[in-house]
């Protein structure tokens, strides 16, 4: 193994993801995954190009060190990244498991110094100290992550980083473990931690108000190089930042792509939601949800007709997919004609009377069962139509 105790870093890297669905996704309550499940999740991340995955927490041993061990003999294109307590326990069985890259956390607010140091802040830095230590000389790649950092004292804060930095880290993680900032507050942390520190900062937020996606993004304008994100946002409480909103997000916004083949975010998404057995997405969830290219609103269907962009804020060929028209309560005459046409139905060229009889019959049919229509109730409502 390399010796890392030189931690500085002159040209800050591209920013990159950190996948950590394998660790905190499957935190989220009443989630367990196998190790084979484990081990697809993680082909199924390095197949569509995430750069790094925190794959658990070997000191939790059993299947989760199996896990881990497998994944470690795996091949992957993507780095491997271990969690573990600033603990010499932890770390060691991370090594055992054949991990070269670790993580490091300790909690910084005096909330969580409390419940778990009992307010011995000395404890706190001797702890950092010894994990580092033993780290060093064991380890490729070692990153310190603050735990709780949003509530943190700032002054404290800074003094943790940089003595991470002091001993060895090789990158910072500020944590919104819960998750208390909005953007301008995280862009505000970042910025701090990005102008006093020498090695790349990473982002970790959560979404209790909402926010972690757009949190993660203020992180990265503000300087950060890493954003932690999970598929579809799983994680404690209310879940982590999206990988896939986070993607399309910057790729829309900023024209950076993380190097991820989008066209492959439904089926991943897809499969981690069928694994965690979480139910299915709402319909309304951001960039993977069913309806986020379906439209039914007779003013939208319109301009969608005549040109995509007036209501798609990107192509949906950017996942591999495209629109639909869905015909239902709020259609209109021109999304039933569509309809109509694309399904070759001799009644494509009506009358007038015809075309809101039509109208009307579907409002009511759609309001009756409380869902859009499909194609051949669509055409078996037409085929009832009046003569012109």
């Amino acid at each position: 193994m390399n010796n890392c105790q030189s931690a500085v870093v002159n040209d800050p890297p591209e920013p990159r993801l950190l996948d950590t669905t394998l660790r905190d996704g499957e935190q989220m309550a009443g989630v367990a995954l196998t190790p084979e499940e484990k081990v697809a999740i993680a082909q199924l991340l390095d197949a569509i190009g995430v750069p790094e995955i925190e794959v658990g927490v070997a000191a939790m041993g059993g299947d989760e060190a199996r896990a881990i061990t497998t994944l470690v003999n795996s091949h992957l294109n993507a780095e491997l990244l271990g969690w573990n307590r600033a603990r010499i326990s932890d770390l060691a069985a991370s090594f055992d498991c054949g991990l070269e890259r670790v993580h490091i956390s300790l909690p910084v607010s005096e909330i969580q110094i409390a419940a778990k140091f009992g307010g011995d802040r000395q404890r706190l830095w001797q702890q950092l100290h010894d994990s580092l230590q033993f780290a060093r000389d064991r380890s490729r790649f070692i990153s310190v992550g603050a735990e709780d950092a949003s509530r943190a004292d700032p002054e404290f804060l800074l003094a943790v980083a940089q003595t991470a930095q002091n001993l060895g880290a090789q990158r910072f993680r500020f944590c919104d473990t819960v998750g208390i900032l909005d953007p301008f507050g995280m862009m505000e942390h970042v910025q701090r931690l990005v102008q006093s520190l020498q090695i790349p900062v990473e982002v970790h937020t959560h979404d209790d108000l909402g926010m972690a996606t757009a949190n993660a993004l203020a992180g990265l304008r503000a300087g950060a190089t890493v954003v932690d994100v999970t598929v579809n946002g799983i994680g404690e409480r209310a879940g982590n930042a999206a990988l896939e909103e986070v993607v399309v997000a910057m790729r829309r916004l900023q024209g950076w792509d993380f190097g991820i083949d989008s066209r492959q975010l439904l089926k991943l998404s897809r499969e981690v939601q069928k694994w965690i057995r979480g139910g299915s997405l709402p319909p309304w969830k951001a960039i993977v949800g069913k309806n986020i290219f379906t439209h039914e609103s007779g003013i939208h269907a319109d301009g969608i007709l005549k040109n995509p962009q007036t209501y798609e804020p990107f192509p949906p060929q950017w996942l591999g997919t495209e629109h639909q028209i869905q015909i239902g309560k709020h259609s209109g005459r021109r999304a039933i004609a569509a309809c109509l046409a694309n399904h070759q139905s001799p009644l494509t060229a009506t009358s007038p009377h015809q075309q809101q009889f039509l109208l009307d019959a579907v409002r009511v049919r759609a309001t009756e069962l409380k869902r859009g229509l499909g194609v051949d109730e669509v055409l078996a409502l037409a085929a009832s139509s009046p003569p012109p």
